[in-house]
């Protein structure tokens, strides 16, 4: 099966210790059940101290964390001790795929890197890679995805991304075009459902539903990087779509993401667009019932 990818995937490598909000923190880290009879069987001397980390009680086994909600394996660098110890082959699926997602399509199966991660935020903003989806490989599996909402995608691509036209238009454009838009609620109860979220970081609710307006200005100077996240929600969400619900739900929620984006760039400007990516992704997208709460909305 052939695999596809934007022309920016490419550019990504994890930035390890660099990095300022490690994904080895504050996560739970499960680990598949291929890894975890590798880990069993591990003779070298970390494999002990791999063995003494694993928390096997539950359906799936994964790392106890240490205090910090730190993988156990994270040392003081920032630096993952299993790598070091035993090399990269011996991570498990998630160690290794994040910030890596999967959709199966009629044609194939399309990889993208998810907004959560800080380089890959800072990559899928910076760049108009997200235009050209290319045949990068090869993967194992069959195409087991009958529904195609490429051809979707491809429009949505196509209005957002013609710059001779004043952004706020092209939003218009493309909510008239698909038949949804945000304003499927108002503001205000558009705050309170994002009050009643989960949230990872407490102060995170407040400032969400403090902010948002599906009518917001988008600062001049963000509507590049606005276009690139609403290309990218799309990316994620629309191409996975299995019928023309989940399709309506999908827009739906790529182009409220982009509104509270375009709401948290407003309240302060001064901050990284970058950084408001990553912790909207984190704490709505990387939350199966957040990004349900949301998407419900548009079905209808």
């Amino acid at each position: 099966m052939k695999l596809y990818a934007p022309e920016y995937y490419r550019d990504f490598t994890c930035i390890a210790d660099k990095c300022r909000h490690s994904c080895c923190i504050g996560w739970e880290i499960d680990i598949d059940s291929a890894t975890y009879e590798k880990y069993r069987n591990l003779a070298s001397p970390y494999g002990k101290t791999v063995k003494e980390s694993i928390d096997a009680s539950g359906e799936t086994p994964c790392f106890k964390l240490s205090e910090g909600d730190r993988c156990p394996h994270l040392n003081e660098n920032g630096l993952c001790r299993i790598i070091i110890n035993e090399g990269e082959e011996l991570l498990s699926n998630i160690c290794r795929e994040h910030p890596r997602f999967y959709n199966d399509t009629p044609r194939g199966k399309e990889v993208g890197l998810g907004l959560s991660c800080e380089e890959a935020a800072r990559i899928i903003l910076s760049s108009d890679g997200y235009l050209n989806i290319t045949e990068i490989g090869d993967t194992e599996g069959d195409i087991s995805s009958e529904y195609c909402s490429i051809t979707k995608r491809d429009r949505l691509y196509s209005i957002i991304s013609d710059r001779s036209v004043p952004y706020r238009n092209r939003l218009d454009a493309a909510y008239r075009e698909f038949g949804v838009s945000p304003n499927v609620l108002d503001d205000g109860s558009w705050r309170e459902l994002l009050d009643r979220l989960e949230y990872l970081d407490p102060s995170h609710r407040e400032l969400f539903s403090s902010v948002y307006s599906s009518n917001t200005d988008s600062p001049a100077e963000s509507e590049k990087a606005l276009e690139r996240a609403l290309a990218y929600f799309a990316y994620r969400h629309l191409s996975g779509a299995e019928d023309e619900g989940d399709e309506r739900m999908a827009l739906g929620f790529s182009f409220f993401c982009e509104r509270l984006l375009a709401s948290l760039v407003k309240s302060d400007p001064q901050r990284d667009i970058t950084e408001y990516a990553r912790i909207l992704s984190e704490e709505l997208e990387y939350s199966p019932d957040n990004t349900e709460a949301i998407k419900l909305e548009f079905l209808f």
